[in-house]
C-alpha cells in the first residue's frame, strides 16, 4: 500500500512543481483607461501602501522607448525592446513580485511584443480598467494643463488621443474581458473615492497573510497529489 501511494505521489509531483513555479512568477496587472482617467495618479498611491509589495512600471516603459528609437517599419522591434526593459526591471527588483504596468499594452503591437518576450515568464493576473467618460477625461486633462505645462493637454490633442485609445486600446481591454480578466473601476469619481475603493480592492485580491499563504501552498500541493 505504501509503495502504491509513493508511486501515485511521484506521478503527481511534476504537476505540483509546475503549480508552485506559477506561484513564483512575477504577478502583473495591466492598468488601462483613457487619458485623464487617473491611472498614473492611482498607481502611484497604490505603491505607497507599504504592506503591498508593488512596483509601478510606467517608467520602465519610457526607459525602453528612450533606449530604442526605431522608424515605423521597425515598430515591432521597439515593442520588444520596451518589454525587455520591463523584464530587466522585474528581475532587478528582488523584493517585489507584483507589478502595475500603467498604460500598457496600448495596442495589438504592444501585446504581441509582450507575448514574444514575456510568455511563460510572468503571470498577468488581470486588467485594471479605469472606466471614465470621455468628457470627464478631457475636462481633467484641461484642468491639469493649466499647471502641468504639457503641450498635449488641449482639447484638439485630447480628442485625438481619445480616438486613438478607443480604436487601439479598448479592443485590448475587450480581448481580456472575454477571458474574464478585467476588473473595472468607476474612475469618474473623485480621486479620494477611487483611492479608497482601490485600497480595499487591491488588499482583497493580493494582501495575503503568511498563515493564509502557507495554507494556500498546502492546498495546492494536496490538490496536485489528489487530482
Amino acid at each position: 500500500m505504501i509503495v502504491a501511494l509513493l508511486h501515485r505521489l511521484s506521478e503527481k509531483l511534476p504537476r505540483v512543481v509546475h503549480r508552485l513555479r506559477v506561484m513564483m512568477k512575477p504577478q502583473v496587472v495591466f492598468v488601462l483607461g483613457g487619458p485623464g482617467a487617473g491611472k498614473g495618479t492611482q498607481c502611484a498611491r497604490i505603491v505607497e501602501v507599504r504592506e503591498i509589495f508593488y512596483r509601478h512600471l510606467s517608467r520602465g516603459i519610457e526607459g525602453g522607448r528612450e533606449r530604442c528609437t526605431f522608424t515605423p517599419p521597425h515598430l515591432q522591434s521597439l515593442n520588444i525592446c520596451i518589454c525587455q526593459a520591463m523584464e530587466e526591471t522585474m528581475k532587478a527588483d528582488e523584493k517585489k513580485f507584483r507589478f502595475l504596468i500603467d498604460g500598457f499594452p496600448r495596442n495589438q503591437d504592444n501585446l504581441q511584443g509582450w507575448n514574444t518576450v514575456m510568455d511563460g515568464k510572468a503571470d498577468v493576473k488581470f486588467v485594471l480598467f479605469f472606466d471614465c467618460g470621455n468628457e470627464v477625461c478631457i475636462d481633467r486633462c484641461l484642468e491639469r494643463g493649466k499647471s502641468s505645462g504639457r503641450t498635449d493637454d488641449n482639447r484638439e490633442s485630447l480628442e485625438k488621443r481619445i480616438q486613438t485609445y478607443l480604436q487601439s486600446t479598448r479592443p485590448i481591454i475587450e480581448q481580456y474581458e472575454k477571458q474574464g480578466k478585467v476588473r473595472t473601476i468607476d474612475a469618474s469619481r473623485s480621486v479620494d473615492e477611487v483611492r479608497l475603493f482601490l485600497a480595499y480592492f487591491i488588499k482583497s485580491v493580493f494582501c495575503f497573510s503568511l498563515r493564509f499563504l502557507v495554507q494556500f501552498c498546502i492546498k495546492v500541493i494536496l490538490l496536485g497529489f489528489i487530482n
